[in-house]
């Protein structure tokens, strides 16, 4: 009879702990534990499917049986070590927590607990996709987690870890395990390539390691299934006929259309693909994923470091790079982002998708608030004082107020309340009990920098909560955001029969100038040269 074939991800999967690709944080722990015989009861492994959970659980169980140890370098050749890589030893149950999941399963789990191994050292418990488990099964299992008898070990692997209970959690050592690089990738499959007698270019591989997104079974899965296909000889095309990716060059090309701004080089790419039968979805999916190269790339060399691929893509990003700007690039990916989600449940893919580049190309030719804000506030030094000259004060005006250095020479009430209601906006996104304790709160008074809030008599205590240096710090950074000026808060009880100020300043500025006026206005005529603009609306 002929030996039964066994697929790769089987055949190759790591039998020693310093053959695990890519999670040497979680190996390196586990050996020095059992170096050090620093042995929990209770270990829990966490991450996305494929990348060595399961293995890692097996290499460990093998680990604390194996005739010679418990050693971090198990044997292989003793009798524990080949019935747990085969799956058929006694003192380790693997369960599945999808399939027996309920109360009574976990209390047979319990009554066999008590029972001593077989023939290790440890009666070992393997839970897969423990987060399966029914609430009930967890509680009946919580005493016996915590108080195990000394010859239990239990291991669980989950890929939801937000769907197991607290009281679970704090109960197990935690283990997060890793996306395993495409670097790392290519480089293991390189090894089984040529172990299986295969031949198979980096660009081929590359393309594999792309698919598969961190996950080393699905990777491994995919060169099996193109060995099947493509005989002993594997090129890039092949990979991206089976899998339905998009070639490197066609994802610079698009790529390079988005940060050109040209839509009909993007549209055209994105139909020529589309009529190629490829996946619309994944294609989206690797632009974003470039993208976020990309704005790495554009923050400078040290975030660059941060960047894993191949080297073909890191001269593209390289160059690019050199073309774009960090903000419009975070520009493109929101607006791309946005169709992410409606786009794998869209009937007309391409439609959504031609929709999502050009708006990603608009948004990247648009100029940011803050680069505006920034280009006015460099005209207003370079015009001060020939503004002043050229704008008389309205008749009767007050003088505006005097600044200390470092604050902004036009702020208005208008302007510090604006601030004001912003600066409350954006703390209640961070704490909404500090906001709830600052509704009702005035604004007293603002003098060289220094602004005043009042609170009160009644409302000592809520003073007494905001009146903190985190709540300060987020105040202040969201009144720098509107005032362009630092902000100095103060925060006072009002005495009782004082009435609030009718506005927040001192010395209220001049009104700027009558509608009629302003085409008058130097600044405004220099705003409009610079941006290329026109005046839509004019309010008061």
């Amino acid at each position: 009879m002929a030996e039964q074939y066994q697929v790769l991800a089987r055949k190759w999967r790591p039998k020693q702990f310093d053959e695990v690709v890519g999670q040497q944080h979680v190996t390196a722990t586990l050996s020095n534990a059992i170096e050090q015989n620093r042995l929990a009861h209770a270990y829990l492994f966490v991450g996305p499917r494929g990348i060595g959970k399961t293995t890692i659980a097996r290499i460990f169980a093998k680990a604390l049986n194996c005739a010679k140890g418990p050693t971090a370098t198990p044997c292989d050749k003793c009798d524990s070590c080949k019935e747990i890589a085969e799956s058929r030893a006694l003192d380790v149950l693997e369960i599945d927590g999808a399939s027996n999941n309920g109360v009574d399963q976990v209390r047979d789990l319990r009554e066999t607990c008590r029972y001593s191994p077989a023939h290790g050292k440890f009666k070992i418990y393997i839970i897969d996709e423990v987060h399966m488990l029914s609430p009930a099964a967890f509680n009946a299992l919580l005493k016996t987690l915590e108080e195990p008898p000394p010859h239990v070990k239990f291991i669980f692997a989950t890929t939801e870890p937000q769907k197991i209970l607290a009281t679970i959690l704090s109960r197990c050592q935690r283990f997060d395990l890793r996306r395993i690089s495409s670097a790392l990738i290519v480089k293991h499959l390189k090894t089984i390539a040529q172990g299986e007698k295969a031949k198979a270019d980096d660009a081929a591989l590359s393309a594999i390691a792309r698919g598969a997104e961190g996950g080393m079974r699905d990777a491994e899965g995919a060169l099996d299934q193109l060995i099947s296909f493509c005989g002993n000889k594997i090129e890039e095309q092949d990979v991206l006929q089976v899998f339905g990716l998009v070639a490197h060059e066609k994802l610079a090309a698009l790529t390079n259309a988005l940060i050109d701004g040209d839509s009909n080089a993007a549209l055209r790419l994105i139909k020529e693909l589309d009529d190629a039968g490829k996946d619309l979805q994944r294609l989206l999916m690797d632009v974003l994923d470039h993208l976020r190269n990309l704005l790495v790339m554009t923050l400078g060399a040290e975030a660059a470091g941060l960047v894993e691929a191949p080297e073909t893509e890191l001269a593209l990003l390289n160059a690019q790079a050199k073309r774009i700007d960090a903000d419009a690039v975070l520009r493109m990916m929101d607006a791309l982002s946005a169709a992410e989600g409606r786009l794998r449940y869209a009937l007309a893919k391409r439609v959504l998708l031609e929709v999502a580049v050009v708006r990603a190309i608009k948004a990247r030719e648009m100029v940011g608030i803050d680069a505006v804000l920034k280009k006015l506030n460099e005209l207003k030094g370079h015009l001060g004082s020939s503004v002043a000259a050229a704008v008389p004060a309205a008749p009767g005006a007050a003088r505006p107020v005097t600044q200390a250095a470092g604050t902004a020479a036009t702020t208005t009430a208008a302007s510090i309340e604006e601030a004001w209601a912003y600066a409350l906006e954006q703390l209640g996104k961070t704490t909404p009990l500090a906001k709830a304790h600052l509704v009702g709160a005035r604004l007293l008074g603002w003098n060289n920098g220094v602004l005043t809030i009042g609170f009160d008599p009644q409302f000592a205590a809520r003073r007494e909560f905001v009146d903190t240096p985190r709540n300060h710090e987020l105040l202040r950074t969201r009144l720098r955001d509107k005032l362009h000026c630092d902000v100095t808060l103060r925060f006072q009880i009002v005495e009782a029969g004082v009435a609030a100020a009718p506005r927040p300043v001192k010395n209220e500025p001049a009104p700027a100038a009558e509608p009629s006026d302003y085409r008058n206005d130097p600044l405004i005529k220099k705003a409009m040269d610079v941006f290329k603009g026109t005046i839509v609306e004019v309010r008061k």
